[in-house]
């Protein structure tokens, strides 16, 4: 579900034994969720109850009348004008496993695109909040609804989690139609923006000899695919091509900036007034929550597993 979780697998595994710890006494001050998940850790969750998995070649979820924050209805797209661009410090809750919990307090959910629908997405509208939709991009995952539409000349290496392969992003021609029918199923439910994972696989091992040149590709590609849909898109990871992509997204997305001293490397989106959503898992928030603060980060502490639980700065 997660960028980080590049390679074999291993620090993954570990963090997400040092993540697991940290509910018993550390405890946030603010703008915890009270609710434990009740799925077990995985990515796929719970699916909401209000609606069967999607398929994105049918992407259009249920019909809902309610109208998202900005006036738009679901399914709607925005002119470029009107598309939404996060201010860096905007608070945020990224939520990808077990029924989403609408309860915390802050202007930006970042939530599955399969697994909510679009009355869920409608439901933090009303409550005044923008939504992300969260979808694997550089990754095929045997456990989606599509996952029959992707070749398997397409698949290459495990990624470390089970069921997971990560794709031939070189074949833009096969990948730019089952991207954007991805992305218009978040259209269709009313998201405001994307959130497409697993960005930078050009230097994991992947199976096929990826370049930074293919990613870039790559990246730019989904970007202009969720910007044609009228959404904004967030750049995940890939802190190395943040020159030549921060004029393409309109915020950034960061697993552990803090953890491996990169965070400095997310300035140029906060110079453009985008937002950088931030969250470490090993680290407790005393330990960098001042430097995310100067720097002007949107961070918080979550558990590896990405349920409702959160400590923010």
């Amino acid at each position: 579900m997660t960028g980080r979780r590049v390679g074999t697998g291993l620090l993954a595994l570990a963090l997400l034994g040092l993540a697991g710890c940290s509910g018993g006494n550390d405890r946030p001050d603010t703008e915890e969720s009270g609710k434990p998940s009740s799925a077990a850790p995985g990515r796929t969750g719970t699916a909401d109850p209000d609606e069967e998995k999607d398929d994105p070649k049918d992407p259009s979820g249920p019909a809902d009348p309610s109208e998202s924050a900005d006036s738009h209805g679901p399914g709607t797209n925005r002119p470029a004008s009107r598309r939404w661009r996060p201010r860096p410090g905007t608070r945020w809750q990224w939520q990808l496993d077990g029924r989403v919990d609408m309860s915390v307090d802050v202007p930006v959910y970042d939530i599955d695109g399969f697994e909510n629908s679009a009355k869920t997405v409608a439901g933090l509208h009303a409550r005044g909040r923008k939504v992300i939709c969260y979808i694997n991009a550089g990754a095929w995952e045997k456990f989606r609804p599509d996952q029959a539409d992707f070749p398997e000349e397409l698949l290459g290496e495990n990624n470390g989690w089970a069921g997971e392969r990560w794709l031939d992003i070189r074949r833009l021609d096969v990948l730019r139609p089952l991207m954007a029918a991805r992305i218009e199923m978040c259209r269709k439910k009313g998201f405001d923006a994307v959130e497409p994972d697993l960005t930078e696989g050009y230097r994991n091992t992947t199976g096929f000899p990826l370049t930074a040149a293919h990613q870039l590709d790559f990246n730019r590609m989904l970007a202009k695919l969720a910007h044609d849909r009228g959404l904004a898109v967030g750049l995940k990871n890939d802190l190395d091509q943040i020159p030549e992509l921060v004029g393409d997204f309109d915020f950034a997305v960061n697993e552990e900036c803090a953890q491996f001293g990169e965070c400095d490397r997310l300035a140029p989106f906060v110079r453009r007034g985008k937002a950088v959503f931030h969250v470490e898992y090993a680290l407790a928030p005393d330990t960098f929550c001042r430097d995310a603060k100067r720097l002007g980060l949107s961070s918080m502490r979550k558990r590896l597993d990405l349920d409702s639980w959160r400590k923010p700065c």
